[in-house]
């Protein structure tokens, strides 16, 4: 016999608000990347487990995976600044949820004119031009039958 689960017995947990694409957004906004990684070339991910408290803050982070030349603090810098929506959960329960992320630190293609360690990355996307569709002759007629 299967039983339908009764949603305000479920917890429910913290979410980035805007959802993934605002959260990558966040993360390419506030990267800085190490002058020390910039410097050896050091390129890679960083894995960060971290702890988000009742508020939506984020409480410890902690980096899982080394990747040197102070990318490793730089993700656990960018995590803290983190902010998460926490739904209200049953029986007023007080809940810390523990997460995981990768941070991304990929070397730019371009050399850098500024090797300060306030260097930033901008994204931006340009969508392709659209096609121009020739304009119809000026004498064409069109019909629809209807039955």
């Amino acid at each position: 016999m299967h039983r339908e689960s009764n949603e305000k017995h479920l917890i429910k947990k913290p979410y980035y608000e805007g959802g993934k694409k605002a959260l990558d957004q966040f993360i390419k906004q506030h990267l800085k990347y190490p002058k020390e990684a910039l410097e050896k070339k050091i390129e890679g991910s960083v894995h960060v487990t971290f702890e988000i408290s009742t508020e939506g803050k984020v409480i410890t982070a902690k980096s899982i995976s080394s990747l040197g030349g102070g990318c490793d603090e730089e993700a656990v810098r960018l995590v803290k600044m983190l902010r998460y929506k926490v739904p209200k959960n049953p029986r007023k329960l007080k809940i810390k949820f523990n997460k995981k992320i990768q941070i991304h630190f990929r070397l730019p293609k371009t050399p850098l004119k500024n090797s300060g360690t306030n260097v930033r990355y901008n994204y931006s996307h340009k969508p392709k031009e659209k096609a121009v569709k020739p304009a119809a002759k000026p004498n064409t007629y069109s019909y629809t039958i209807k039955w």
